[in-house]
């Protein structure tokens, strides 16, 4: 099967890649940068520029599958004209994409598209499924919002569509797990504000693994991605400290002190969200690292 990716040279996407290649699918994927297309058998890039709305028509060729994962890191200093960037990567994209699917002949059949948990409301009580409606107040609950409503607009298309809302991905490479780490191997680990926020992670390679399920299994609508065992910031701090065999004594660090450090971005430290995995799980996934013990073993030893 021909299966075109965005975001493909992302964290996630380069996982993704290495997972269908392995079934023999057939890679192609969206880049901005002339100079990282490659042309390969099976992997085959292809040129946009969604700001211009230039995109390479070839690129669709004989594709069963969309996977849209673009989208600017949500972790970099959120200036004015940054957090528009956060914006326009994820939805400007995908505008893109259904105009082009709407407006020219194609075999797509699914559209399947990341979004994230961020979109729940910051409680430290609630438990949230794919049901629920009441969206975050937040730049991350607006972004979601605003991410999930382009990808509504496939709906429209005679394809099934899929949205995937991302917990904190675990991986070895870089994002949460890493930055979490580097404090706690240097001795200067603790946990943030409460410590008492929940964080609804996922190991990477379950991650990509339900987007494998979704389009193997043809299913369509919202699919929370996060492991069945959330777990607080606190229990992470120690679970990651044990893992290395670090030692932690420093008191937790106030919330005060994260938003004078961080500003508005503290939401991603300091927000909670517990979230269920019950329908991915009815719907019959396994998860191979279901733990967070098991997930840090793989990933930290």
């Amino acid at each position: 099967m021909n299966i075109l990716i965005t975001g493909a040279t992302g964290l996630i996407g380069k996982k993704m890649v290495s997972l269908l290649k392995k079934d023999n699918h057939i890679i192609h994927y969206l880049s901005t940068s002339k100079s990282k297309i490659e042309h390969t058998p099976n992997y085959k890039g292809f040129y946009w520029n969604p700001g211009k709305g230039e995109i390479d028509l070839a690129a669709f060729e004989d594709v069963s599958v969309v996977i849209h994962l673009a989208g600017a890191s949500v972790s970099k200093k959120w200036s004015k004209s940054y957090k528009n960037e956060i914006i326009q990567s994820r939805v400007q994209t995908a505008n893109l994409l259904f105009k082009t699917l709407q407006s020219h002949p194609n075999k797509v059949k699914q559209f399947v598209a990341a979004s994230a948990v961020g979109i729940y409301p910051n409680d430290l009580t609630a438990i949230y499924n794919e049901d629920d409606s009441k969206i975050d107040d937040s730049f991350l609950g607006e972004v979601t919002q605003l991410w999930e409503e382009s990808t509504n607009l496939f709906k429209s298309l005679p394809l099934l569509v899929t949205t995937i809302r991302i917990g904190v991905v675990l991986a070895k490479e870089s994002g949460a797990l890493v930055e979490m780490t580097k404090p706690i191997k240097y001795g200067f680990g603790a946990a943030l504000a409460s410590g008492k926020q929940y964080v609804s992670w996922i190991h990477i390679d379950d991650l990509v693994a339900i987007f494998k399920y979704v389009i193997d299994n043809n299913l369509e609508g919202i699919y929370n991605a996060v492991s069945p065992y959330p777990t607080t910031n606190e229990e992470l701090t120690k679970a990651i400290a044990k893992t290395i065999h670090k030692p932690l004594f420093l008191p937790n660090v106030p919330k005060f002190m994260l938003r004078l450090l961080l500003g508005e971005m503290h939401q991603i430290v300091t927000s909670s969200q517990h979230v269920s995995s019950r329908k991915i799980l009815d719907s019959g996934f396994q998860f191979q690292y279901a733990s967070l013990s098991k997930s840090l073993q793989n990933l930290l030893k």
